[in-house]
């Protein structure tokens, strides 16, 4: 199976059907933010036509395998957890002045931040739109989704309080910024499947997993990768002084008398403004022991994930799920 993420699907109908629905879910989000505004539609396409991993559609689908993936409300739930995601995004990237998304322009750097920060309200008014055909239970699903995206980030630009441990609340901000959507994706797909509650359930505590060891994945591949996996500039996030595992471990390697971590942390405060001085801290960082601590916890974490699935009968899409959050960890290596 040829997608965003690499998984081995043997069965040949099922991986026929995840490669229909992701198609059909590409051509409804393209459907989805189309505007009669010239402006309005060509900053909501931006990132869509600038592709993207499709992580939380694929999950819906891959989740809907466990009931029957053939319901219409499958793939407009799929539609909504991307286009919620896409939004996000838009907001992020203004809040991190990040200057790349996908490989390409932010829409910040192309229209401002007032268009960008607009452009995501238009995509989560799309979504709410979608999810309200889904019915009320979708809607409170989605709301709590969202309440929790927006805690997150609160939480991370406020971080942590005096008495807190800084690894626990980063953890605590992953598991709402990301863990949150990803555990709904995975809901969605099982709900309107048709699926119990005792799978949907199994569904969220997976999800919830995965997304956590996916954005500690995606820490390590910020400074490991060059930018050629994530499609950010590498080091934006040390530049704007967003914590990640890795700078939270190095920082506590360093109060605890590790001397290349002091050397490290006293470039990480110097000024990143300079490319040249971002890459050297890049560098630097990404040889330090503390990236090899990262992926571990990255590895913990989709394990954690994949020990959820148990209740789940063998089959085909149990074993899709497993190698979702396997591959999701690889791409860190």
């Amino acid at each position: 199976m040829t997608a965003a993420l690499d998984l081995a699907i043997s069965d040949s109908a099922f991986d026929a059907s995840m490669r229909t629905g992701l198609a059909a879910v590409e051509e409804r989000l393209r459907a989805a933010v189309q505007q009669t505004d010239r402006l309005a539609d060509a900053a909501s396409r931006h990132l869509v036509e600038a592709g993207g991993k499709r992580v939380r559609p694929m999950l819906t689908l891959l989740a809907a395998h466990l009931g029957d993936a053939q319901r219409p409300e499958v793939l407009d739930a799929a539609v909504v957890v991307e286009l919620t995601h896409l939004a996000t995004l838009y907001h992020d990237d203004v809040m991190d002045s990040a200057p790349l998304r996908r490989g390409a322009p932010s829409a910040h750097e192309v229209w401002g931040n007032t268009v960008a920060i607009l452009t995501g309200d238009l995509l989560f008014a799309r979504a709410s739109a979608i999810v309200a055909e889904l019915g009320p239970e979708a809607v409170r699903i989605q709301s709590s989704t969202f309440e929790r995206l927006c805690l997150g980030q609160l939480h991370e630009t406020m971080g942590p309080g005096p008495d807190e441990d800084p690894v626990d609340h980063y953890l605590t901000v992953l598991a709402d910024k990301t863990g949150s959507l990803i555990a709904t994706s995975g809901r969605f797909g099982a709900m309107f499947a048709g699926c119990g509650p005792d799978v949907v359930d199994v569904l969220v505590r997976y999800g919830e997993r995965v997304g956590v060891a996916f954005q500690l994945a995606d820490d390590v591949i910020d400074l490991a990768s060059g930018g050629a996996e994530s499609g950010k500039t590498p080091g934006t996030d040390l530049r704007e002084g967003v914590p990640t595992l890795p700078v939270l471990l190095l920082r506590g390697a360093a109060a605890d008398g590790d001397g290349a971590a002091r050397e490290v942390a006293r470039l990480l405060d110097g000024d990143l403004s300079d490319d040249g001085r971002l890459a050297e801290v890049v560098a630097a960082l990404g040889v330090h022991p503390v990236m090899d601590a990262a992926r571990a916890a990255a590895a913990q974490w989709a394990s954690d994930a994949v020990d959820a699935l148990h209740p789940l009968p063998e089959g085909p899409a149990k074993a899709a799920l497993r190698d979702f959050a396997e591959a999701l960890v690889v791409r860190s290596r």
